[in-house]
C-alpha cells in the first residue's frame, strides 16, 4: 500500500499549505486551498457555516459510514494592546510556550486587509543594554512584545496604520525540506496530517480503488482552541480516525519514521476495536508502526465525543519532534500514515451495521439509530 503513495504530491501540497497563514479563527485561505485540492481530484465536499470541510468519498455501501479527520488551524497570536512606545503586546491563540515565540517573524493582519511585518521579542531583548537581565526575565507572554517594521514610535502612529486590539498575528513557519527526508517547520501540526489525508485520497483515485464503505474526509478549523470535530460530524458516522502528531520525547514510544497508534490521550482510552483494526492493517500491509500513550494531549476525537457523538474513535500519528515549537517530522512517517489511511478507507467494515459487540440483542438491546417514528 505504501508504494501507492505519491510522496512528491504529499511534499508539494505540504509546502504550499505551510505558506498559508491559518491560526485558529483565521482559516479561510487554508479552507480554500484544501477545497481546491479536493476539486482537482473530483471529490465532492460541503462546508459548515464556519468553514469546516466535509468531503465525501463514495464506497460500495453507504452504511455504516467512516470518517478521517485532521485540523487546518494552527497556533498563532492576537494583538492585546497598542503601546505608547510603538510596540505591540501580544497573547497566544492556542496553547504554546512563549519560549518558542521569542524571535519569531510575524505578520499582523489589520481590519482593512493590510498586513504588517514584525518580530516577537522579549521586553529586555538587548544583551548590550540589559546584560544578564536578558536571561533572568521569566519566559512568559506578559514579557513579550512585537517590534513592528514600520517608522512607528508612538501609539498614535500604530493607530493611524489601522492596527487595532484583536488583530490576528500569524507566525512564519520557516519550512526546510531536506533531501534526506527530514522536514523542519512550525505548524506541521497538523498541516502534515492534512497533506497525508489528501495523498491517501489521491492514491485511492489514481489506483481506481473503490472503498467498501462511504467515507468522509473531515477538515476542522478550531482544534487548537479545543473545539475540534464537535460540529462537522453527521449522525450516520460510526467510526472516526483522527490524524495528528505523535510526540517524540524521552519515555514516549512514538515511531519517528512510521505510524503511531495512540491507545490513550488526556481524554481517556481510544476505542479498543478500532485501534486494534488499525494495528492489524499495519501488520497486514507491513507498515512500520508503534503504540503510544499521551498524557498531555487532546485531539479532534475528544471534542467529537464530548459533543455527544456516539462513534468509535482512534488516533493515528506521524512522528513529530518539538511539538508546538519548531517542529520536525520525516517523509517516511508521513507516507506511512498516508498508506495506513488508504488501507483503512479500503478495508472491510469493522462491524456490520446490525452487529452488537456486547452480546445477544435480546439481552443487550441497541438504541435505534433512527428514533423518529414513521407516520401511520
Amino acid at each position: 500500500m505504501q508504494k501507492h503513495i505519491d510522496t512528491g504530491y504529499l511534499l508539494k501540497i505540504l509546502e504550499n499549505f505551510l505558506k498559508i497563514a491559518s491560526p485558529s479563527g483565521m482559516t479561510d485561505n487554508m479552507v480554500r486551498a484544501v477545497c481546491d485540492e479536493l476539486k482537482t481530484m473530483g471529490i465532492s465536499y460541503e462546508l459548515t457555516r464556519r468553514g469546516a470541510i466535509r468531503a465525501h468519498i463514495q464506497g460500495r455501501k453507504k452504511h455504516p459510514r467512516r470518517a478521517v479527520v485532521a485540523h487546518l488551524d494552527t497556533l498563532g497570536g492576537m494583538v492585546k494592546g497598542l503601546k505608547k512606545n510603538g510596540r505591540i503586546s501580544v497573547v497566544p491563540v492556542g496553547t504554546w510556550s512563549a519560549r518558542f515565540a521569542e524571535g519569531a517573524r510575524v505578520s499582523i493582519h489589520s481590519d482593512d486587509g493590510s498586513t504588517y511585518r514584525g518580530t516577537i521579542l522579549p521586553l529586555k531583548a538587548s544583551g548590550h543594554c540589559y546584560n544578564t537581565e536578558v536571561d533572568e526575565q521569566p519566559s512568559s507572554w506578559e514579557n513579550l512584545e512585537i517590534r513592528l517594521d514600520e517608522k512607528c514610535s508612538t501609539l498614535d502612529k500604530l493607530w493611524n496604520l489601522g492596527l487595532r486590539v484583536g488583530d490576528f498575528v500569524s507566525i512564519d513557519t520557516a519550512p526546510e525540506m531536506d533531501t534526506n527526508g527530514f522536514i523542519n517547520s512550525r505548524f506541521l501540526d497538523d498541516k502534515a496530517g492534512v497533506a497525508a489525508i489528501l495523498a491517501a485520497a489521491k492514491a485511492l483515485i489514481d489506483n481506481e480503488i473503490t472503498p467498501t464503505l462511504d467515507c468522509y474526509l473531515l477538515f476542522t478549523i478550531s482544534e487548537e482552541v479545543g473545539i475540534g470535530a464537535s460540529h462537522v460530524l453527521r449522525g450516520d458516522v460510526a467510526e472516526m480516525v483522527t490524524i495528528d502528531n505523535g510526540t517524540i520525547a524521552p519515555d514516549q514510544n512514538t515511531c519517528e519514521f512510521g505510524a503511531t497508534i495512540a491507545m490513550k490521550d488526556s481524554s481517556g482510552p481510544f476505542d479498543f476495536h478500532l485501534s486494534k483494526h488499525l494495528i492489524d492493517l499495519c501488520a497486514e500491509h507491513e507498515l512500520e508502526f508503534s503504540r503510544d500513550v499521551f498524557l498531555h494531549y487532546r485531539s479532534d476525537a475528544a471534542a467529537a465525543l464530548q459533543a455527544g457523538s456516539d462513534i468509535r474513535t482512534a488516533l493515528v500519528c506521524f512522528g513529530l519532534d518539538a511539538s508546538h515549537g519548531y517542529e520536525r517530522t520525516h517523509i517516511h512517517s508521513l507516507s506511512t500514515v498516508s498508506a495506513l489511511i488508504s488501507a483503512y478507507i479500503s478495508s472491510p467494515p469493522l462491524f456490520s451495521e446490525e452487529k452488537n459487540v456486547i452480546g445477544p440483542e435480546k439481552n443487550y438491546p441497541l438504541i435505534s439509530r433512527h428514533s423518529e417514528k414513521k407516520p401511520q
